[in-house]
């Protein structure tokens, strides 16, 4: 081989080399610039405690009971869903963590109880246990109740849970399977309460059963009233109409901090396939107009929440959504953190 072609063949294996090490870089820079597909999955949310102290509450779920995507669902609103899942659209329910006294609270047991207890283990500022210390039920409608299932054997099979409830939701779980035999079984530890009775928790929280009107088929329906060392929130996720309450539910709404308020549907037309005044609940538009002469202070308590999966509020860049934060409401959100 002559030295002139040595040299060119020594050239450009050099310059090849050279181009291979920057492609090289070029797609490596690329892909860890690529944001993670699973970015927003709530796996990553709740990495740190929501506080060192006092009380915390977090948004566990916002969606009416039969979730979103909703069951044989065909419009548009759940189209994507099926395919898609929203790690955020969770059935209605509230976490609270007491730091101090290192116990934590589930209001209501939903069919995503499983991936709502783990969410407030993780946001303990402790090594909390799996399962809260306590489960408090609003009333016997599938979404508020159902995740007691997952208590019994054939799942975590619990040790006494102490769970709070009215009296007829007790004779309801007491009385009727498969419920009766978590009662049996020792899975969950009933425990009553009464309509505007106050109940000591710990040392920071206090709780207020408030009884609403609502299709009360098996059981009552409450809301509650949770004070915290600070702060107060009422939690009504579900009552027929606010008029047909004896309560002003103005006057409540000043005597809390936060009112997480039952928003089912935006309005009257969402719904077109089923009768509506069959399943009642206040419109967004009907509370919007009863709560508009309240100051802003008051305005700004209010976080609608117990979203059907038609109602718009579920979008957030809904026209329906900003026209609820442009009147001075707020809309709840999955994973929303108060301290109390």
């Amino acid at each position: 081989m002559s030295k002139t072609l040595f040299y060119k063949i020594h050239n450009f294996l050099k310059k090849s080399i050279g181009v291979l090490v920057l492609l090289s870089i070029l797609i490596n820079c690329h892909e860890n610039t690529k944001k993670p597909v699973l970015e927003n999955k709530t796996v990553n949310i709740l990495s740190k405690p929501s506080a060192e102290s006092g009380v915390s509450l977090i948004v566990l779920g916002t969606v009416q009971d039969a979730g979103s995507p909703h069951i044989a669902c065909k419009k548009e609103c759940c189209a994507d869903l099926f395919e898609n899942p929203n790690p955020n659209r969770k059935v209605v329910s509230l976490g609270f963590l007491d730091h101090d006294n290192k116990q934590t609270f589930l209001f209501d047991a939903t069919p995503d109880i499983s991936e709502q207890v783990k969410l407030l283990k993780r946001n303990a500022s402790w090594d909390a246990e799996e399962l809260p210390n306590g489960i408090f039920l609003t009333h016997a409608h599938i979404g508020h109740y159902s995740g007691l299932m997952y208590l019994g054997k054939e799942a975590t099979n619990a040790n006494a849970i102490p769970t709070y409830v009215m009296p007829k939701m007790k004779d309801f779980l007491e009385q009727n399977g498969p419920w009766s035999q978590l009662v049996f079984q020792k899975n969950i530890d009933l425990h009553p309460i009464d309509n505007k009775t106050v109940l000591s928790l710990t040392s920071n929280l206090k709780v207020i059963p408030l009884q609403v009107p609502h299709r009360d088929e098996f059981s009552e329906t409450v809301g509650y009233k949770i004070i915290g060392p600070n702060k107060s929130i009422l939690f009504i996720p579900d009552i027929d109409k606010w008029e047909k309450w004896e309560t002003n539910i103005t006057d409540v709404i000043k005597t809390v901090d936060y009112a997480f308020l039952d928003a089912s549907f935006y309005d009257g037309d969402e719904l077109n396939t089923r009768d509506v005044s069959q399943i009642p609940h206040p419109f967004v538009i009907e509370s919007m107009a009863l709560f508009e002469e309240l100051p802003e202070p008051e305005k700004s308590k209010i976080y609608f929440i117990h979203f059907n999966h038609t109602n718009s509020l579920l979008d957030f860049d809904s026209k329906q959504s900003k026209t609820v934060l442009k009147n001075g409401f707020n809309i709840a959100k999955f994973n929303q953190i108060f301290n109390l």
